[in-house]
Parts: C-alpha cells; sequence; structure tokens
C-alpha cells in the first residue's frame, strides 16, 4: 500500500497498463526540459527541498561565544491534475478492447508535462523557482516572424555562448510558433530554413510546446539542474457507478546553476544593451 492508493482502484491490471502507456507516451511527446536539464532522481515522495550548499547567518545566538547559520535549501513543489475516466471504457480494455477512449488520460499528462516545461524555462515565482529564460533574459535576442532571418539570430546566440566560455553541444528548444514557422519556410532555393538552424549546431533540434519563443543553450551539462522527488506517477482518488477518478503528480525544483549558458530567443523588442 502507498498514497497513490491504485490498489483500491476498482480496474483491472489491464486497464491499469493502459492508463500507464496512455500517460508515458503523452509525457515523452510534450516533454522538453527533460532534454536538456541535469535530471536527478526520483528522489521519493518523502523528499522535501534540495540543499543550496549555502549559509545564512542567525542574528540571535545560541550561546555566548557561539555563531550560528542557517542552512539554505530549495524546497520541492507538488504539481497535480485530476481526471476522469468512464468506467464502461475501462471494463472495455479488461474484455481485450483495443480502442478505449482514453482522452482524459493524454489530457492530464501533456497539462502536467506543460506545466514542468513552464516552471524549467519561464520559472514559477511562488515556489522560488527562477526559469532559464527568466537567468538569462539579458543575454536575449528578438525574433520576429520573418522565418528566413532565423539563422542568423541562432548564429548570433551561437557566438555569444562561445564567447562567454560556453561549450557545447549546443541545440534549441523551440516553441509552438517558432517551430511551425521554422518548418514551412523555405529559402528562395527551396531549402527548408530548418535545416539551416540544424547545420549550426551539434545537437538537437527540440520541440518545445510549453515555451514561448525559443532558446539556445549548451547540453554540455552541469547548467540546468531539474531535481525530481516523485516522478510522474497516476494515482486513484475515487469512483461513482459511472466514472472513476484519478489524477497525475510529481514534485520536482528546478535550479539554474550558469546564466550565460543559454540565449533566449524571444519575440518583441529586445532587452536594453542586448
Amino acid at each position: 500500500m502507498n498514497d497513490l492508493c491504485r490498489h483500491l482502484a476498482p480496474i483491472t491490471a489491464e486497464a491499469w497498463a493502459a492508463i500507464d502507456d496512455e500517460a508515458r507516451d503523452a509525457l515523452r511527446l510534450t516533454l522538453a526540459s527533460r532534454k536538456v536539464a541535469d535530471f536527478l532522481g526520483p528522489l521519493g515522495w518523502e523528499a522535501s527541498a534540495v540543499g543550496l550548499g549555502r549559509t545564512a547567518p542567525l542574528q540571535a545566538a545560541p550561546g555566548q561565544g557561539v555563531s550560528a547559520a542557517l542552512r539554505q535549501v530549495q524546497p520541492l513543489v507538488e504539481l497535480g491534475v485530476p481526471f476522469a475516466l468512464a468506467r464502461a471504457e475501462l471494463e472495455a480494455v479488461a474484455r481485450g478492447a483495443r480502442d478505449p477512449d482514453l482522452q482524459p488520460v493524454r489530457d492530464a499528462a501533456r497539462a502536467i508535462a506543460l506545466a514542468e516545461d513552464r516552471v524549467v524555462f519561464s520559472g514559477y515565482a511562488e515556489a522560488g523557482i527562477t526559469g532559464i529564460c527568466q537567468a538569462a533574459a539579458a543575454a536575449a535576442l528578438t525574433i520576429t516572424e520573418d522565418y528566413e532571418r532565423y539563422p542568423g539570430v541562432v548564429a548570433r546566440a551561437l557566438a555569444q555562448l562561445r564567447e562567454q566560455g560556453v561549450q557545447g553541444p549546443y541545440a534549441i528548444a523551440l516553441g509552438p510558433r517558432c517551430y511551425t514557422g521554422l518548418t514551412r519556410t523555405t529559402t528562395d532555393a527551396g531549402f527548408p530554413v530548418i535545416q539551416h538552424v540544424e547545420r549550426l549546431l551539434d545537437g538537437p533540434v527540440i520541440w518545445a510546446p510549453g515555451v514561448d519563443g525559443a532558446v539556445v543553450l549548451s547540453l554540455r551539462g552541469g547548467d540546468f539542474e531539474l531535481t525530481v522527488g516523485r516522478d510522474l506517477s497516476v494515482g486513484y482518488r475515487g469512483h461513482t457507478a459511472s466514472t472513476v477518478e484519478f489524477y497525475i503528480e510529481e514534485s520536482l525544483t528546478f535550479r539554474m546553476l550558469a546564466e550565460e549558458a543559454a540565449v533566449p530567443l524571444v519575440y518583441g523588442a529586445a532587452p536594453a544593451g542586448s
């Protein structure tokens, strides 16, 4: 028994396997953060914080001649998305149906994957998390919807990384608008622009639906740290005569360890000094 309460759900092992497979496929398709960040974990549901290796001095001493300092930590945040499935569809799985309606599983998995990516790339102030694009905002370059100019912008971003002493391999995470624009645009000679971008990098072009714009970054390691307590898991919440209620959850935090290792590409006016 554990707190996910999967053993209490009125469904078969086959139905659980179908749910897990659907969630896994949606997560693999959507998640981009785990393709660029160092992944630490899973540390378990009981993990609550990450030590930062720093201390803050305390003003009140516990005794004469004694100093005191409080160790600094960054807490993990819990993310969860509820969903429900029709019992008729779950029973159909047990009878061997190969086309059950499990769309709510996919929707929930996509929602939590997008949330994780937004935490990593854009930050989450209420959880004390600074994202990649926030931390590297001073280095941001401007992009427009003139997608033929993207190779030049990417080349500038790579030059900035190298000037900062940041080694490759390099990758680019493309938000939906950027990815669609680049894949649809060709040069006057009919050559896909996205292939120009790929040739500039020695790493992957990543579809990142949780990113607004794009970000060029290093995959050398040690720059972006995603720590997970409980990895993405599906649990049971309750049921009625017609539906079974589930949820998908995880606990995580993110740390940007090297601001110079990323260059955001943002729509709109460039930051001052860029």
